[in-house]
C-alpha cells in the first residue's frame, strides 16, 4: 500500500506552528511526515525559514509514532558532511529510530548565504557523492580522517551514535543523480511522478529500496481562493529543477514567475475541497512506482483545516483508491 505523508515546510511557518502541525499530522493517521530544509522562502510571500534542525528536534519530542525526513537537507555548502552527519544522528536518537536523512545536491536560494559561490551541477554531484562517502564513514564509528576532492576532514568521531543508523535517501532529477542514489542511497527522492527516474534509479542498484515522491495540494472550502493562495505562494513550482536550483533569491523567483497566471498553477496543483480531484493528482505517484507521498498543503495557516479534512475525507479516499 502506497504511504501518504505530510510535509513541514519550513518557508510558509515558524518553528512552533510547524512542530503543531506534525503533532496534529500524526493524530490525523498520516504515514508520516518530511521537513524542508532552506535558508529563504522561494517567495516572500510564504514568509518564513526557521532551522529546520531545531524544529526535527522539538518535533522528535512533541510526537511518538510518526516518522521524520529531511526532505531534504543540502551537505555541501551551507552545511559541511562531517556537521551533517552529526545532527542526521543526534536527531536519530531524540527520534528513537524514526528519522530518515534525506540529501541533495541543493539550490542557490540557500547556499549562497555562506559566500561560497554556486558551483556547475556536475560539480555540486561530485561534492553530494562526497558528502555521502565521509557521512557513511561517521555512521560507521570511530575516527574519521578524509582529505578528498572537495572536503577535509580532521579526526572527527560521532560521539553518540543510534543504534539503528538514519536511511540516507537521495533527490534525484536526471541519470548522474540516480546512478548516485542507486549505489549510495537507502531510498530515493523525486518531486516529479516520473517513472523514467525510478527505472534509472533501479538500473543502478535501487530495486525494492523506497521511493518518495512529494505534491502540493491546496485545500480550501473555497476553490477561487485555493486557486489564488496557491498562485501567490506556489508559482514557482512550475519552473524546473534546472530553473529553481540556480535562482539566488525571493526577488528572482518573484521575477521569473511574474507571468505565471492562476490558472496555470491550478493545472498543476490540486485546489478546492474535490476529494476526487486531489485523488487524481496523487495517482500518476502511485502509478510511476512511487511507495510514499508526501502532500504539501499551501498556506500556513491553512494547515489545520487541511489536516482535519484529510483524516476524515482525503486520507481514507487515498488509501481506498491507491
Amino acid at each position: 500500500m502506497v504511504q501518504i505523508g505530510y510535509t513541514m515546510m519550513t518557508e510558509q511557518a515558524g518553528p512552533r506552528d510547524l512542530v503543531d502541525h506534525v503533532v496534529a499530522a500524526e493524530r490525523a493517521g498520516f504515514d508520516f511526515s518530511v521537513t524542508s530544509d532552506h535558508y529563504f522562502p522561494w517567495l516572500a510571500e510564504q514568509g518564513h525559514a526557521p532551522y529546520a534542525w531545531s524544529v526535527l528536534g522539538a518535533a522528535a519530542q512533541a510526537t511518538s509514532r510518526i516518522p521524520l525526513m529531511t526532505y531534504v537537507t543540502c551537505p555541501t555548502v551551507r552545511y559541511h558532511p562531517a556537521v551533517v552527519a552529526q545532527k542526521a544522528a543526534t536527531t536519530q536518537l531524540l527520534a528513537e529510530g524514526r528519522f530518515r536523512l534525506g540529501l541533495g545536491s541543493g539550490e542557490n536560494l540557500n547556499e549562497h548565504v555562506v559566500g561560497a559561490g554556486w558551483p556547475a551541477a556536475h560539480v555540486r554531484l561530485e561534492m553530494l557523492e562526497e558528502a555521502v562517502e565521509i557521512i557513511r564513514a561517521l555512521f560507521a564509528g570511530g575516527d574519521v580522517s578524509h582529505h578528498g576532492t572537495h572536503y577535509d576532514v580532521e579526526n572527527a568521531r560521532l560521539w553518540d551514535l543510534p543504534d539503528e543508523l538514519p536511511p540516507i535517501g537521495i533527490a534525484v532529477s536526471g541519470e548522474r543523480s540516480c546512478e548516485l542514489a542507486g549505489r549510495l542511497g537507502d531510498l530515493v527522492i523525486a518531486t516529479e511522478p516520473k517513472s523514467e527516474l525510478l527505472d534509472a534509479f533501479d538500473r543502478h542498484g535501487g530495486s525494492g529500496k523506497p521511493r518518495v515522491g512529494q505534491l502540493p495540494v491546496c485545500f480550501d472550502t473555497d476553490r477561487d481562493a485555493a486557486v489564488e493562495r496557491a498562485h501567490e505562494q506556489f508559482r514557482w513550482f512550475g519552473g524546473g529543477w534546472k530553473v529553481n536550483s540556480e535562482l539566488p533569491g525571493p526577488a528572482g523567483f518573484a521575477g521569473a514567475t511574474q507571468f505565471v497566471r492562476p490558472e496555470d498553477v491550478a493545472d498543476s496543483i490540486p485546489c478546492g475541497s474535490d476529494v476526487e480531484t486531489f485523488v487524481e493528482a496523487v495517482r500518476p505517484y502511485a502509478e510511476a512506482g512511487f511507495t510514499e507521498i508526501a502532500l504539501v498543503q499551501v498556506g500556513g495557516e491553512h494547515q489545520r483545516p487541511f489536516i482535519d479534512w484529510a483524516e476524515k475525507t482525503l486520507l481514507p479516499a487515498l488509501r481506498d483508491a491507491l
